[in-house]
C-alpha cells in the first residue's frame, strides 16, 4: 500500500512539473521610459484578447542591457526594441544607415546568438533627435544641426545616461557636428530633459524623434542633415522557446507590425505625458481604432 501511494505521488509530481511551463503565462517586458511601457501594454492587451489567456506585465524594468538579459534568461518572453539600439548596444556592430541591412544583421545575430526572434518592424523609427526652443531657433535662424554649429555663445547640452555612453549617441554626434558647447553635457533622467529645456537650465537636449513633447509649439527638432543617427526601427523580440510553447504568439505579434508611424507614436506618447491619459486606456483605444480587437486565435 505504501509503495502504491509513493508511486501515485511520483506521477502527480511529474505531471505537475511537466505542465508547469505550459501553464506559465506569457510575460511582456519593457524598458524604463514611457514609449516602451506603452508599447508593452499595447502588446499585453492585444495578446490577452488574441490568445484568450492572462498575460503578465513586467514593464518599466530598466535600461537596454538589463531588459535584454531578462529576455535571454527567460524572466520575460518578449519586449519592444529598436534595431539601431540592438545593433550597437548589444551586438557591438558598426552603425549602418541602411535600415534593411541593420534589420537583417540584427535578425540573424539574435537568432544565432540568443535564440530570439525579431519580428517585422512596427512602422516607426525612433531615432535620436536634438531639440531646442523654437524661440531660440527663430532668434538664431537655425533649423538644422549644421546651423547649430555657428551658435555664437555655445550650447548648454542636456542628455540622458544612455545617450552619453553609447557610441551611436553623444560620441557620434560630436564627430559629425562641431557643436560649440558650454562646459560638459548635463546628464539627467530622460523625463527631466524637456523640463530643463523649458526652464532654461539647458539650451539643447538629446531627445527622441517620437517624443510626445515634440507636438508642442514651443520646441523644434533640428534636422540631422548629415544623417549621423542610424535607423532605430521598433519591433518586438520574443523567445523561440515561448513561441514553440505557444505557436499562436507569432501570429498575434505579427498583427502589430506596420500598425504605427512616427506621428502615431508621437500622438500616443503625447496622450499619456501631456494630456495625462492612463496608459491602459490609451493602449486600449489604439487597439480599438486600429481594428485589432479580435477574439482568440485558433490553435
Amino acid at each position: 500500500m505504501g509503495r502504491a501511494c509513493a508511486f501515485a505521488v511520483l506521477i502527480l509530481t511529474i505531471s505537475f512539473f511537466g505542465c508547469s511551463d505550459e501553464a506559465r503565462p506569457i510575460t511582456v517586458g519593457s524598458k524604463n521610459f514611457l514609449e516602451q511601457i506603452l508599447l508593452g501594454e499595447i502588446a499585453a492587451q492585444h495578446l490577452e484578447r488574441r490568445l484568450g489567456q492572462r498575460v503578465e506585465r513586467k514593464l518599466n524594468l530598466g535600461g537596454t542591457l538589463l531588459v535584454h538579459k531578462a529576455l535571454v534568461n527567460g524572466d520575460i518572453d518578449l519586449y519592444p526594441e529598436y534595431s539601431g539600439t540592438s545593433a550597437t548596444a548589444i551586438l557591438n556592430l558598426v552603425p549602418s544607415h541602411d535600415a534593411d541591412d541593420v534589420l537583417a544583421q540584427v535578425r540573424r545575430e539574435y537568432e544565432t546568438r540568443f535564440h530570439l526572434r525579431w519580428f517585422d518592424p512596427l512602422g516607426f523609427n525612433n531615432t535620436f533627435g536634438m531639440v531646442i526652443r523654437k524661440a531660440d531657433a527663430e532668434r538664431l535662424g537655425m533649423r538644422s544641426l549644421q546651423d547649430a554649429e555657428r551658435h555664437p555663445s555655445g550650447w548648454v547640452l542636456g542628455v540622458g545616461y544612455e545617450f552619453q555612453q553609447r557610441p551611436d549617441g553623444l560620441p557620434s554626434l560630436l564627430r559629425a557636428y562641431a557643436l560649440p558647447l558650454q562646459g560638459t553635457p548635463k546628464v539627467m533622467d530622460l523625463g527631466l530633459l524637456y523640463r530643463a529645456l523649458a526652464q532654461g537650465d539647458v539650451s539643447m537636449i538629446a531627445a527622441n524623434s517620437t517624443d510626445g513633447q515634440l507636438l508642442s509649439p514651443d520646441v523644434i527638432l533640428l534636422e540631422d542633415n548629415r544623417n549621423r543617427f542610424p535607423q532605430y526601427d521598433a519591433a518586438f523580440i520574443a523567445r523561440n522557446q515561448t513561441i514553440a510553447r505557444e505557436p499562436r504568439l507569432a501570429t498575434a505579434l505579427q498583427d502589430l507590425s506596420g500598425r504605427f508611424s512616427d506621428d502615431t507614436m508621437r500622438r500616443l506618447n503625447h496622450q499619456v505625458l501631456v494630456q495625462h491619459g492612463r496608459i491602459e486606456e490609451v493602449a486600449g483605444e489604439f487597439l480599438r481604432t486600429s481594428g485589432l480587437l479580435k477574439g482568440p486565435s485558433s490553435p
